[in-house]
């Protein structure tokens, strides 16, 4: 390359570690992008996505004109006159036209379904793909221009449990620790992440420490490659991690491992949950003494519990833990072994939900959920979070969706239901960057800015908030332009210059965590970035003195395992009879639908299909050549399968990146009790040929 090259410091665009990168850029077009040196998140390294995921920005599948569906002019004769001769047919489905066009057919749908239906008939869905400027001007829309309480984003489908249970007792719902404090630690638990593979830069630091100190515990339903560098390697049945993180704290109470003086100071209702844990038959790590292939869990829990309790210790947690009916408990469970042993709110020791989305974080931190305003406020009215509002779209009461980044066709359960849901709308919007199977269902689709093309706040999984800046420059709108022009057509004021004046908004709006964090600042601050709460100076470590309930004491709610799925069925027939339990997860090279990373063809070909992993001793229950997995909810496509000794008889593992897999229509509706999160962790299949 030669002199005409820039080199640009910015974010990267995937998952929720956000990455600090450097993009290469030679006449307006990304040709390299890799880690910055002194980048205090990345260290100098990146991930094959980070590295590579970056084609979608020039691929044929990119939305740069906006699009409106035909048969929906024909359908809204007045908004086909409005639009006259200034739209340009593009096939059998879609005429293009320009921004302005696009948001006025919109704001005359939008108009129309609130006059007939009522201002609770609109709902927006989405904000954690896109900048916090963008996902907090996205809420505000909904509430205050629309008047609709009918706000949601994707922690539905990740992490909104740990905000449950990490608020419900230490009163916020966010990592407690940096990053680095990995190296500080004396011991460390993984419990349902899959880290090599869904956040491997934090994984790096984990497995350093590890082969050092030989101080690492992993806990899944799997073997994963992180097993590799554990001490202690807990494979688990499906659907117990509630019973085992009650069984950990058990432990430390019987035998006394627990901070007296800590509990004493810093927590409150302990007695209660002491008396309830101790009479709790299935907090006896004995219990797994009758569970069928899994009694050396009933000596592997308690050592594990033990150098937990007597350590600086830290407790990192994914998607393995929240995506399951006792999410929310599950996580109340991990906070409770750190308030039990005194593991939080110091260096070195603390609660890591490693979040999934580049701005998931900075998405509910904006107010994007139906329960919190910016700021984890009370909002005025509390709207119905998205499982709820697709029953709403099935009932007929919600009629319009405005999506912004979440491809919620392909990502969320039950999709034959959701396709029955989506089809009854009478109006669909959507802003993205590529043309994924939800933009194709829309009636009008406006192609977006991506992360590496606009100026943003971006707040990763440890609150560390990153000023993006363009790569590339692009003529494409950013996703509050687009919020801003309908706004405006919608009879609104909103008159934002640019995003900093949206960001300063924020700052007033959301001043308890963001308030000294000017542009001025975190463009200062771009290698370090700056964790909230932000005033004068950032704050790396939470709950030092005290924790961010009312009083500032911890909390302690306890709520016992109920036996179900393999568990229950280990104990009663002793074997996994009919059927298989599945988990799904990540592959390292895709990110979640893939529709940007199966732009990269180093990516594409790595893992160009899902691929159904199952144990070998299972090969002779399987049929040969591809398979279908079917429940009552649903049928996946042809999967083809891949035999292992990584996983146990009686489990499977599919990747869900290909919408044509059609994985999650073998969900159903089960989800958290308290937050409606999906199962999408663990449901038993028949496997038929195809």
């Amino acid at each position: 390359m030669g002199k005409s090259v820039e080199i640009v410091d910015s974010v990267c665009t995937y998952c929720g570690v956000g990455c600090d990168i450097e993009g290469h850029v030679e006449n307006n077009r990304v040709v390299k992008i890799g880690a910055s040196p002194d980048g205090v998140v990345s260290q100098g390294k990146l991930c094959i996505k980070g590295k590579y995921g970056f084609d979608f920005l020039t691929d044929p599948n990119r939305l740069r004109t906006p699009r409106i569906r035909k048969s929906f002019l024909a359908a809204n004769p007045e908004i086909e006159r409005a639009v006259e001769g200034r739209t340009q047919p593009l096939d059998e489905t879609w005429v293009e036209c320009d921004l302005d066009t696009a948001t006025t057919a919109a704001a005359m749908k939008l108009r129309d379904i609130q006059r007939r239906y009522g201002r609770k008939s609109f709902c927006a869905i989405g904000g954690a793909r896109t900048s916090c400027e963008s996902a907090y001007l996205f809420q505000k829309f909904t509430r205050h221009t629309m008047r609709s309480p009918h706000v949601d984003n994707c922690a539905r489908v990740c992490h909104s449990p740990s905000l449950k249970g990490m608020r419900t007792t230490i009163g916020e719902g966010a990592a407690t620790n940096p990053y680095n404090d990995i190296y500080e630690t004396e011991f460390m638990i993984v419990i349902g992440s899959n880290t090599t593979e869904a956040h491997p830069i934090v994984a790096n630091r984990i497995v350093d420490v590890a082969q050092l100190h030989n101080n690492l515990a992993v806990i899944d339903v799997r073997e994963i490659k992180l097993m590799k560098f554990a001490k202690h390697k807990a494979i688990i049945p499906h659907e117990a991690n509630l019973l085992i993180l009650n069984m950990m704290a058990r432990v430390i109470i019987e035998e006394e491992l627990y901070d007296k003086k800590f509990i004493e100071t810093r927590t409150k209702w302990f007695e209660e949950y002491k008396t309830k844990m101790l009479s709790d038959p299935y907090a006896d790590p004995r219990y797994f003494e009758q569970v069928a292939g899994f009694e050396y869990l009933a000596k592997l829990i308690p050592n594990i519990a033990r150098e937990y309790a007597v350590k600086k210790s830290m407790i990192f947690w994914g998607l393995g833990i929240t995506e399951h009916i006792d999410g929310s408990y599950a996580v109340m469970a991990i906070t409770h072994l750190a308030l039990l042993t005194g593991n939080v709110g110091k260096t070195g020791a603390g609660l890591m939900p490693l979040r999934g989305q580049n701005n998931v974080q900075g998405a509910c931190d904006m107010g994007c959920l139906p329960y919190y305003d910016p700021d984890y406020q009370k909002p005025e009215e509390e709207g119905l979070m998205t499982p709820q509002l697709v029953d709403a779209m099935l009932e007929g009461s919600i009629k319009a969706v405005l999506n912004m980044g979440e491809d919620i066709t392909h990502i969320h359960p039950n999709l034959n239901k959701i396709d029955k849901a989506f089809e009854n709308l009478e109006f669909l919007m959507v802003q993205e960057v590529m043309m994924n199977d939800v933009a194709r269902r829309a009636d009008i689709v406006v192609g977006v800015k991506s992360a590496y093309e606009k100026t943003g706040v971006y707040v990763n999984a440890m609150r560390r908030l990153h000023l993006s800046q363009p790569l590339v420059h692009s003529d494409l709108p950013d996703d509050w332009e687009v919020i801003q022009m309908l706004d405006n057509k919608l009879g609104g004021s909103y008159a934002y210059k640019n995003s900093s004046e949206v960001w300063d908004e924020v700052r007033e709006v959301a001043h308890r965590r963001f308030s000294g964090a000017s542009y001025m600042r975190l463009e200062r601050h771009r290698k370090r970035g700056l964790q909230w709460p932000v005033y004068t100076e950032d704050t790396p470590v939470l709950h030092l003195l005290d924790f961010r309930t009312p009083d500032g004491l911890g909390e302690f709610h306890y709520h016992r395992y109920a036996p179900r799925g393999m568990v229950a069925e280990l104990i009663d027939k002793g074997r996994v009879e009919k059927g298989f339990y599945l988990t799904t997860g990540r592959t390292l090279a895709h990110y979640n639908n893939a529709a940007q990373t199966k732009a990269s063809e180093r990516l594409a070909k790595r893992y160009d299909e899902d691929v159904l992993l199952a144990s070998e001793e299972d090969a002779p229950r399987f049929p040969e050549g591809k398979v279908i997995l079917r429940t009552e909810h649903g049928q996946s496509a042809p999967l083809s399968v891949k035999f292992t000794d990584k996983i146990r008889p009686g489990t499977l593992f599919v990747t869900f990146h290909h919408a044509r897999s059609r994985i999650n229509a073998i969900f159903g509706d089960k989800h958290d009790e308290l937050i409606l999160t999906a199962a999408f962790k663990s449901i038993k299949v028949d496997v038929l040929s195809a």
